[in-house]
């Protein structure tokens, strides 16, 4: 009997090897992801000119970022931006400007397709193998009303959808459906009832890691995780020579890992 609906991931035609660099640009949601791959020592850059919600800010940062790797994710949040009036453009951030200098829009599905495309190409001009992966924020508008979060998401879905049909190198991770879905439960929420809670972005991360993961990715967070908790083991003597000798030997050990693997 099963109590719960199970979301299929499609397993993608390429697979993260260990400490591979990868660019994070997006929503929150991205820097809850790109900082957990922060965690496991991959050589992450999480949304460099800060959290990006919408596809025409995602442009905007691979435009003005010089990275190239191999590996991209895109987390859209929203088809909500905000044009300044002054001079039409889509602005990133409002810089806490009063808000009657702007505008307010929603983008279509072939806007967003337009401007996630054109990052898709400009990422693929620096990188001829990049892979992209599109997730869509499972975080909720509550200031759009939630019928309006979900056309918004809605928007972004179906925007998801239509360019990885165009583009062989872009693939969809459905986080958004895990938490809607498949944990559809307030327990894994954050107490606003909006966020997905740590213990979802875990599951969530458990999920990615055994759909994208290479054998030898899996294998080195499996020699990095004694490690890792080493580093983080609070001491009663932080100045004792026992622990200096420990942190001494974790720090040699983690070093030695990290060596083996790049």
């Amino acid at each position: 009997m099963e109590f719960r609906t199970v979301v299929n991931i499609p397993k993608p035609d390429f697979q993260i090897e260990p400490l591979e660099s990868i660019l994070f640009v997006g929503s929150c949601f991205a820097d809850k992801i790109g900082y957990r791959f922060e965690e496991e020592r991959f050589p992450v850059t999480v949304n460099p000119f800060g959290v990006m919600y919408n596809p025409a800010s995602i442009l905007h940062t691979v435009q003005r970022c010089d990275a190239a790797p191999r590996i991209v994710f895109f987390t859209l949040g929203t088809n909500h931006v905000y044009r300044l009036k002054e001079t039409g453009e889509i602005v990133d951030n409002c810089q806490k400007r009063p808000q009657n200098l702007f505008q307010e829009e929603e983008l279509t599905i072939d806007q967003c397709v337009d401007y996630l495309s054109q990052a898709a190409d400009e990422l693929h001009r620096r990188c001829p193998d990049v892979h992209i992966v599109l997730t869509v924020s499972p975080i909720r508008y509550a200031k759009y009303g939630y019928q309006g979060s979900q056309l918004s998401k809605a928007t972004l879905l179906l925007a998801a959808h239509q360019l990885t049909k165009e583009k062989s190198s872009v693939s969809y991770f459905p986080a958004y459906e895990i938490v809607l879905d498949e944990l559809r439960d307030y327990r894994f929420y954050q107490p606003d009832m909006l966020h997905p809670s740590d213990q979802a972005v875990e599951y969530i991360w458990q999920q990615f890691v055994e759909v994208y993961f290479s054998p030898r990715a899996k294998q080195f967070l499996q020699e990095w995780k004694p490690i890792k908790e080493a580093l983080a083991h609070r001491p009663f003597h932080p100045d004792s020579d026992a622990y200096r000798q420990f942190l001494e030997k974790t720090r040699h050990d983690e070093k030695e890992l990290l060596a083996r693997y790049q």
